[in-house]
Parts: structure tokens; sequence; C-alpha cells
């Protein structure tokens, strides 16, 4: 019997190098990257909230690149994409003199842009809108103004409830927070309801998440609702959801799909919030995958996507 030889290692295809694309912002260019073959589909990556990049990174310590990895496993799947520098940050910095000067209308008025430069760039005649987090909510908002121009719209671990709910749960979940609850509901609240609240008489701690310079965007998103902006949308939609995610639960994915029973929900196994896999139900070893450029994606995450948008492509 001949002994057993390993076969040759085929070395993976190097990912498709990223074309810069830009549109127009209120005062320069925003610029993102557009990653896929010609002719193809086109899914927009709408990013979640703070200062996340077009990779899904952020200075505050997420290192994962969910975002590019997202866009090289579509565009291996026949799939193009665009990921975004969001207004006045990273490379979209002149579109916008203060980045924290803007509202969740300024934000779809940017997707509006994206999306015309977009199919001008590619000849598309519909754009896919995949939101993530925060970004789900841009989507949603965007679908009740643009939905001529979408084929559909993709939500991943996009809150179903209005995101004060959501501060206030994820608020909740560190005991050691009790005593700032109080305080912290009341802001939220007057935020909600379209007010301002005096960050220096709060808490420490909650000041910087009550600062002056983001209470006109709190104001404009707390209060937003994703079930009923959902149940407006008459374009294919896909809720795909993590079951580890820490800051998006199934009970948001299961409210949306309420409201909206057409969509399509994809429950996804040990992943968690930036669409890694986590096989514990431990709070230290998630958020240890956030800091990880190493990681791949979770099974099934670019495959649900893949599968829907080629599924629907028009």
């Amino acid at each position: 019997m001949m002994p057993y030889a390993e076969p040759p290692a085929i070395d993976a295809p190097a990912p498709p190098a990223d074309q810069a694309i830009e549109a127009p912002g209120p005062a320069g260019p925003l610029k993102g990257s557009l990653a896929g073959p010609p002719g193809a589909p086109v899914v927009l990556i709408l990013p979640g909230s703070g200062p996340t990049d077009r990779d899904g990174d952020n200075p505050l310590g997420v290192r994962a690149a969910p975002y590019r990895m997202l866009a090289e496993g579509l565009a291996a799947r026949g799939i193009a994409s665009v990921r975004i520098d969001k207004r006045g940050m990273f490379a979209s910095a002149a579109a916008t003199p203060d980045a924290d000067d803007v509202t969740i209308d300024d934000y779809v008025r940017d997707t509006e842009s994206w999306i015309a430069a977009i199919r001008a760039r590619t000849g598309a005649s519909c754009i896919w809108l995949l939101g993530h987090s925060e970004g789900g909510l841009i989507a949603l908002a965007t679908a009740a103004r643009s939905r001529d121009a979408l084929c559909g719209v993709i939500l991943v671990s996009t809150p179903g409830r209005p995101l004060g709910e959501v501060l206030k749960a994820q608020l909740r979940a560190n005991l050691a927070n009790a005593p700032l609850l109080d305080a912290a509901d009341r802001a939220i609240d007057t935020l909600a309801n379209g007010g301002r609240v005096d960050a220096a008489a709060l808490p420490p701690p909650l000041a910087p998440l009550f600062r002056a310079s983001v209470q006109k965007f709190e104001a404009s998103i707390f209060g937003l609702d994703p079930a009923a902006l959902v149940r407006g949308v008459d374009r294919p939609t896909l809720i795909l959801q993590g079951d580890r995610d820490l800051q998006v639960t199934l009970l948001d994915a299961d409210r949306l799909v309420a409201a909206r029973p057409a969509a399509t929900l994809v429950r996804l196994h040990d992943t968690n919030h930036v669409l890694k896999h986590v096989a514990v139900d431990d709070r230290s070893a998630n958020l240890a995958t956030y800091a990880d450029p190493a990681l791949p994606l979770a099974p099934g995450v670019v495959d649900a996507i893949a599968h829907f948008v080629q599924g629907g492509a028009r």
C-alpha cells in the first residue's frame, strides 16, 4: 500500500483590490471602497454607531474588521459591495467640519447620495442596503424615502426597539451601573422626547454619554421605532441576528419580524455583535473578539447574505 501523502496546498485567491469611490457630501466628498466584480449586484454597507470606519473598526477598541471581511466574502460569491466612512470621519472628514453635528435625516441624505453615486458608477438598476446595528435604523429610514432605488434591505444586528430602550437595557446589563440608572433613564427619556439635558448635572460616568455635542443626534434617534419603520418597507427584507450578541438580542429580531412577517429571519448560532464566533456564554470572551482582527466571520454570515441577494437580484 502506498503511503498517504498530503495533497499539495492550494493558495486561496487573493481578495479583489478595493477601488476608491466617493459621493457628494454636505461640504466635501464622502469616501468609501468598492469591491467585487463589475456588473454584479451591489450591497451598500452602513456602519454602526459612533466613530466606526468602513471596515467596521473604531478607535475605541474594535479591530474585528467585520465589514472588510464581509466585503471579501461577498466578492468571492460574485457580489459587489461598497463600505463607507461617515461624514466628518476618517477619509470623509472633509464632508463636514463637525462629525457630531448630525441627525438621522442627515445620514439618510448621505445614504441617498451614496445610492445615486453607486448606481452611476456601476450601472446597477438598484442597490441592496445593508445596515449593521445603528446602521440598520438608517437603512430603514432610507427605505421609507428611497424605495424605488432599492433592491432590498438587510438588517444585521439591528435593534427592534427604540434605541433609547436598547441603551437602558445595556446599562442595566452591568450591575455596577445600578446607582446611575435613574439619572440615565431621565436623560434618555428627555432626549427621546426632543429635549436636552445638562450633562454637567449628571453623575460623572454618564456625562460623556450625554455630552452636549451628541445630544442633537441622540434626540433624533432615541425615539425612532424600528418596528414601525420596517412595517412600511415594501422591498425584500432579511433580518440577520446572532444569538451571542451582547448589544442587540433575538427579541429585537423577533419584534422586527412581528412587524413585517414577510421578512426573512436568519438566526446565527454562536455569533456575536461583530459577527464573530463565540462558543461560550462568557461576556469577557465575547468582548475579546472585538479586538481580534485574525478571527474570521462566524459561519453562515456571508452565506445567508449572499443567498438572499442572489435569490432576489433584479
